[in-house]
Order: structure tokens, then sequence, then C-alpha cells
């Protein structure tokens, strides 16, 4: 009863000894709450009950009770850290039992063999076990022991065998009210998921073993463990090191096993690693290592040890001491059969090549390289950054862009299997270095034609296909719906000044519940995409405008001038100026939101002559007159471009890539081309340009008032020709795709967007905060315009700061009366605002507003 219903099975041990019972009787029993403790709870419990346990079996004068005690000791001892006492008590306990009992030790030194990382003796103890438990028809324990035998098959990345047998497991539980067993397998079936690259899948499968243990009242350090697993290689890796921390700190308060410890803290190790915290991650695997030596685990404790080589070379630490150990831990690795044994020798051959020893480089690397052609996409990435490596150092140019298309071919078919688009910006964090060498490779040929298409080649991409619709989930909508009643309740007690900390609780755990449910929808197949040409570029800018795209290299910004039928590259200046310059205009924009700064104005326009200087640099002299296109890193999202001197009177557009733009430019409005105008509560106006624009546009369906809810606003933006939005917005940078509108009925939300089938074609949103977003992986953003791009608009104006709501309202009318006219959106915006007052606080509003895209 232990695991299938285990507060009842420790009730009923508990009864049992207090009723004065027989040796027997007692021993098994000591072990129920042994196991209980070893478990779910107290180690030092755990194993006191268990040596009860044998004593009693002693008493009762069984061999068989014995043997199946000193099995259950045994996997105790292993998972405390007493290694050899642990394995000589399994060794007895396979040498008293006979049978049955002995099969069911065996299993459970298989399962030891597994914990220390011996996956040979493991399968051989579980092939020994499987025919025997058949024969006696032990369901439970044939179960078992499938299931474990998957386990090692994955350990040792033999995906196949492992579903084949998890299969024949699952049907076996079927039969059976083991539902801590069922759990098991479930979250078993979502490690087999993410092995075979199915992360969603894995995400969603994960989530529903944690519920069934959740009513279970158990605790999940494996599934914490694996699920890290899962969330690293979605591009969690900040959220995988939270999860990690919280549960070395639970097993900690309860005195749990060391083993889960160890795997826990490589788990936050590796996690620490990817977020770019070096020092976190050299604590954690340094730890880690010490306690899998200690508990004589080889295999674990040489996975440790690559993390911390990696940790050390992160923080700067390369040296040719570093070069072997990372070589020795490779060779062990491989020794072991361990599928991570690629990325050992990449490790190892990267850090050789950066110390200019290229013959050691050379070996370590085309041992890795060998990976390249077969097994999970993210060892294929491997191959291919070890094999562009080599390209590298032999001064090849076309063998590390082949290398590097290679590569990041891979990873585009990985992503196109994640439905939610956080999922996909955040996975091309792991293409980042191949895009980085294919562009220096682009640099040192000369050719700004081709660093044009490499900077493209990873620009963006979660912009390139529009996200999985979210499935007509009764519970996601519930939760949506629910998420938006406690938002109105929260903020509405807020105004009043009354306390809010239960509505936030359940306000986060909805958001928890809704982003949960959104990154288990799975990708459609990639249909081999529409790839940038630069030729269909040029053509369609013509010989009157212009688009700029920034790239990064080594921390400068280079600068490809596209238009006139070339491309030219510029050097300008530092990232880390240009970025720190966009902040302090920033700054001083949002003091320009309020009267009286008017002295600030000349700081402010100085700002933008040196952020000029150090985003465009000698290129700004060759813009020309006509129109431009900006493309930057998402690094420089929150510059305010009309404020650069050579871009303040003169038509321009903001797009976070060229094939962004492109798509925007061919996509043609919907027929019809309906109006709609929407209006918030709370403005501090009451958005007083909505009446005037329901005048001017006459047949306009304008909501407002109690009619402004989320649901009808959805439904009359849904294939809009043009839709004006006059509400408060709120960017959320811990959670972009909670960032909002605020309607009548609550927050209109990102995730609320993606429900469309099709966006606006053209969506004026008037207030602040529109137009902010998180940059994530490579050179990704997410929020709210950036949602809107890939569903069908064309064309946003927006807002990256917090402006005066009064003097909105003029720039608004002007921007549609010029919209009337028949101009674009950047066209109309520039007309608009050189229309304003000339004073400080007008001036600073035309500023802070960007058209996005081409419509």
């Amino acid at each position: 009863m232990v695991f299938a219903a285990p507060g009842e099975a420790l009730a009923r041990a508990e009864a049992v000894l207090g009723d004065r019972p027989s040796p027997l009787h007692a021993s098994v029993a000591h072990q129920v709450i042994g196991i209980w403790q070893r478990d779910f709870g107290d180690m030092r419990l755990a194993l006191t009950h268990l040596r009860r346990a044998r004593t009693w079996a002693a008493r009762a004068d069984s061999a068989e009770r014995e043997a199946d005690v000193l099995a259950t000791l045994g996997v105790a001892l292993v998972h405390a850290g007493r290694t050899r006492q642990g394995m000589d008590a399994l060794g007895r306990g396979v040498e008293r039992g006979t049978g049955h009992t002995r099969a069911r030790v065996l299993f459970r030194r298989a399962y030891s063999w597994w914990v220390l990382g011996h996956h040979k003796e493991a399968l051989e103890d579980v092939r020994r076990a499987i025919p025997v438990l058949r024969q006696a028809e032990d369901v439970i324990w044939t179960a078992r022991a499938l299931t474990l035998r998957a386990t090692v098959h994955l350990a040792l990345g033999s995906v196949e065998r492992a579903v084949a047998d998890f299969t024949a497991a699952e049907a076996l539980w079927d039969t059976t009210g083991q539902e801590h067993d069922k759990a098991d397998a479930v979250e078993s079936r979502g490690l087999a998921a993410f092995r075979a690259g199915d992360v969603p899948a894995a995400l969603r499968l994960l989530d529903e073993a944690e519920e069934r243990y959740a009513k279970l009242g158990t605790p999940t350090f494996m599934l914490n463990i694996r699920r890290c697993e899962v969330l690293m290689a979605a591009g969690l890796a900040a959220e995988a090191l939270t999860e990690a921390d919280a549960a070395i700190r639970e097993l900690d308060g309860m005195g749990g096993q060391s083993t889960r410890k160890a795997e826990l803290l490589l788990a936050a190790a590796r996690a620490a690693r990817l977020a770019g915290e070096p020092q976190t991650a050299i604590a954690r695997a340094a730890l880690a290592v010490r306690l899998f030596a200690g508990q004589r685990r080889t295999w674990w404790e040489t996975h440790a040890r690559l993390v911390l080589i990696g940790a050390r070379h992160a923080a700067g630490r390369g040296s040719g001491r570093l070069v072997a150990d990372a070589a020795a831990v490779a060779e062990r690795l491989a020794a072991l059969g361990a599928p991570a044994a690629p990325e050992a020798f990449l490790l190892a051959g990267r850090i050789a090549l950066e110390l200019g020893r290229t013959a050691d480089s050379e070996r370590h690397l085309a041992v890795a390289a060998r990976s390249r052609h077969g097994g999970p996409p993210l060892a294929r990435m491997t191959g291919w950054a070890a094999q562009a490596l080599r390209a590298q150092a032999a001064g090849s140019t076309r063998g590390v862009l082949e290398a590097c298309r290679r590569g990041l071919d891979v990873l585009d078919d990985h992503r196109m299997t994640l439905g939610a688009s956080e999922l996909r910006a955040r996975a091309t964090a792991q293409g980042a270095e191949l895009a980085a060498l294919a562009q220096k490779a682009s640099l040192v040929s000369g050719r700004p034609r081709r660093l044009l298409v490499w900077s493209e080649r990873w620009r963006a991409t979660a912009l390139s296909a529009p996200p999985t619709r979210p499935p007509a989930d009764r519970a996601l909508l519930s939760g949506m719906t629910a998420y938006r009643e406690i938002a109105a309740r929260a903020e509405e007690a807020r105004m009043d000044g009354r306390p809010v900390p239960a509505l936030e609780r359940e306000q986060r755990r909805l958001e928890r519940e809704i982003r949960s449910r959104t990154l288990h929808m799975r990708g459609k197949a990639p249909d081999g995409g529409d790839r940038f040409d630069v030729g269909r570029l040029l053509a369609r800018l013509g010989d009157e405008m212009s688009l700029v795209e920034l790239a990064v290299l080594d921390g400068r910004v280079q600068v490809l001038l596209c238009g006139r039928g070339r491309v030219r590259r510029f050097e300008a200046g530092p990232l880390a100026a240009a970025e720190t310059e966009a902040e302090h205009v920033q700054a001083g924009l949002r003091r320009l939101a309020h009267p009286g700064a008017q002295a600030r104005l000349p700081v402010v326009e100085a700002a933008g002559r040196r952020l000029e200087e150090l985003l465009l640099g000698p290129a700004a002299a060759h813009l020309g007159d006509g129109p431009v296109v900006i493309v930057p890193p998402g690094r420089l999202h929150r510059v305010p471009w009309a404020l650069l001197p050579s871009l303040r009177e003169r038509v321009l557009s903001v797009s976070p890539s060229a094939s962004s733009w492109l798509r925007a430019k061919e996509t043609a409005p919907p027929p019809g081309g309906r109006q709609v105008l929407v209006r918030g509560p709370g403005l501090a106006t009451g958005g007083a340009e909505v009446p005037e624009l329901a005048r001017r546009y006459g047949g306009a369906t304008v909501l407002e008032h109690d009619d402004a809810t989320v649901p009808r606003v959805l439904r009359e933006l849904d294939g809009a020709g043009l839709a004006h939005i006059a509400a408060h917005g709120a960017f959320r940078a811990d959670g972009p795709l909670f960032s909002s509108l605020r309607m009548a009925d609550g927050p209109l939300i990102v995730h609320d967007f993606e429900r469309l089938d099709r966006s606006p074609y053209r969506i004026i949103l008037s207030c602040c905060d529109t137009a902010r977003f998180a940059a994530v992986g490579a050179d990704e953003l997410l929020g709210l315009v950036t949602a809107l791009l890939p569903l069908g608009t064309a064309g946003v104006v927006a807002c990256s700061v917090p402006v005066n709501d009064a003097a909105v309202v003029p720039l608004m009318v002007a921007l549609h009366e010029a919209l009337g006219t028949g101009l674009s959106l950047a066209e109309a915006l520039r007309d608009a605002r050189a229309g304003l007052p000339a004073d400080a606080l007008h001036r600073a509003t035309g500023w802070a507003f960007t058209a996005f895209g081409a419509a």
C-alpha cells in the first residue's frame, strides 16, 4: 500500500506496531514505515525503522522476509550516501532470497546500480529479475522492473527501447491501484518524450505527474530534477535554477535523501551556467562533485565535473590544466557510454582553441563533430558547433558557414515543434554561438550582403511564423477569465487603498496555470520556411527607401545600409555605450512628460546626437532623403529613433528584422477595412481622442464604458482594417506575455491576442508602455507589438515610455487626419509630429511614439 496510498499505509503500519504484533508482522510494519520515511520523509528515521525490520525478520526466522528487508535497507543506505554498506546489504539479500523474493531483491539492486550510474550492472540484474516476476504473475513488480529498464535505456540514449518498456509497463499499471507508481509512469513518459525531442509533450506529462503526486501528498524530487532538464532545453534556465534551489531547501528541511540532493545540485549547476551565473554554477557543481564522490557514483561525479569545468571556463578561467581536465572528463564519459561525451569533447576543443593549442583543439573537436549526424537535435547541434570551430581554426570561411547553416537548420526543426511563441523565442539562445560564428566569418570575408544574410538568419525568428493558436481548452479559457476577474479586483482594491496580498497570490497562481497550459502546445511541422533574399529586399526598397540593419559583433555596432540596389557596411560605436545612452534618453523623455521640465530638452537632444554617433556612425551621412526602416538588435529596442537628428524629420519605421518588414510590406489589407475604436477605463483624458475619431470615421465600431470588455474587443478586432485602442498599458518584464491593456472587465493580455484568427491590419496603441519588450533568446523580443506582427498586423504605432495623456490627444487626432489622406502609418506619424506645438512636452510626446512594420 505504501505506493498506492502512502498516508494510509503509514497509519496502518503504526497501528500494527501498537497492537503487540508477531515478529513477522512487526518486521513488515517497520519496513513500511522505513520505506515511507526513505522516500517521503527523514532518512535517519528510515534507517532506524529498517534496521528494526531486519531484527524482527531474523526473530521470525524467515529467510525470505530478511532478504526482502535487506533489499529495502540497501536502497536506503545507497540513498543516504553509504554506498558500500548499501550494496553489501543488497548482496546479502540476493544470497538469502530465493525464487520470487530473490527477483524482487534483484530489481532493487538494479535500481541501486542505476542510482549509482552503473548502467551495465543495472541492466544485468533487471534482465534476471523480469522473467521470474512475470512467471509469478507479479504485475506490480514486473511493471516496476520494466519502468526501471526503460529509465536505464534512456540514460544510455536508447530512446526506442525505453519507449517500448514504458508502454508495456503502463499497460500493466492500468490493471492495478498503485497510484504512486502510475504517477511515476506518467513522469517517465515525460522523460521519454523529452529524450525524443518533444519538449511540449514532456512539459505536459511532467505537469500531469505533479498533479497526481500532489493528490497523494508525496514529495517530487525526481520530478523536479527531470523538469529542470526540460526547462533548460526550452531556454528557461533561470526557472530551472529557481526550481532546483527550492527543491534543495525542501529536501534539507526534511532530512531527505543525500543522493537526490546531489542530483538537484547538479541540475542547479547546469541551470546556473546556462542562465549566465558562472559563480553560482561553480559553487553548486563543486558541492555536487564532493557528494557524488563520497557516494561512489562515478557516472554522476563525471557529469558534475563537466559542468564545473564549463562554469570555470565561462568565468574566464581558461588554462592548459582546464583543457586536460575537460579532455579527461570527455574520455571518461565516452568510456561510460554517456550521451554527454560530445559536449565534453567540444568544451575541451573550445578551450584549447582559445589558448592557441590548435593540434589539441582539432583532436577534441573532431571527436565532438561526429555527433552531428545522429541523435536528438541538441546533440546534433553540439556536433555542428564543433565542426564550425574546426573550420574556423582551419581558416575556411566556407566551412564555417556550411556548418553553421546545417546546425541552425537542426535547431529550426526543433523550434518549430514548439507551439508557444515564448519557447520559440527562448530556444534561439541555443543557436547564438553558431549565428555569431557565421557573422564573424562573413565580416572577415568583406562581403556586406553575406553579413546581412547571416544577421537575418537568427534575428526575430519567433516572428517568422504565427504561434500555434491556443486550443479551445475549457480549463485554459476559464483560467483566463478567472485571471481577468482577479486582476480587475486587485486593481480596484489598490485604487481604494485596500490590501491585496491574497488577490495577488491568486493572480500569480492563475498566471502559472495559464502559462503552463500554453507551453504544452505543440507546433506545426516545419514547411521549409521563406528564406531571406537580399535581392527581393533591395527590389522592394527601390531607389528612394533605405533599410538600416544593425548587427553587433564583438561588442561593436555594424551598420548595414541597404538601398539603391546595394548593401554597404559601416562601423559605429560600442554597444554597451549605446545601451547606456539609450537609458539616459528614456529617463529624459519620462521627465519631459511632465509640465515644467522644459530645461531638460537640450540635454535630451544632446543625448540623441550622441546616440546617432554610436548607432549610425558614418552611415548617417549616406541615408539620402527618402524613408528609412531601422532594424535594431533586441538589446536596442528601447531607443526612441525619431530623436536621432538624421531621422527626426523623415518617414521612419522600425522592424524586428528585414524579413519581418518584407512580410508586412507584402501583407494585403483585409476586404472591407472595418475601423474599431476602443476606449478603456481610468484614462486621465477619458480617451478624449476617441469621440473625435468616431465622428471622423462615421461607421466605425466604438467600444467604450461597459461595452469595452475583453471578449467583445477581441471579437471586433479580429480581421479589422484599422484599430485604435486608448487604454492604459502595463508592461510585465517578469512575464512579457502578461503585458496588458486595461479593459472594462480587466486586462487584455498578449495571450488573448494570440487567440485572434487575424489581428487588425493596422493598430494604433495610444497609451504608455505599449511598445516595451523583453529581450530573450539570441535576439528575440516578447511583448504586445511582437505578438501582433505574426498574426496579420502589418503596421503598429505604439509608445515605449510613459507620456502625457493630454499631449497624446492632438498627436493621435493629427495622425488619423494624415491616414485619411492615404498615407502609411510612418508617413502619418511624421506629419503628425511636425504639426504639434514646438514646446518640450509635445516634442517629447512625438518622439516617444514609433511606427512598426510597413503599413
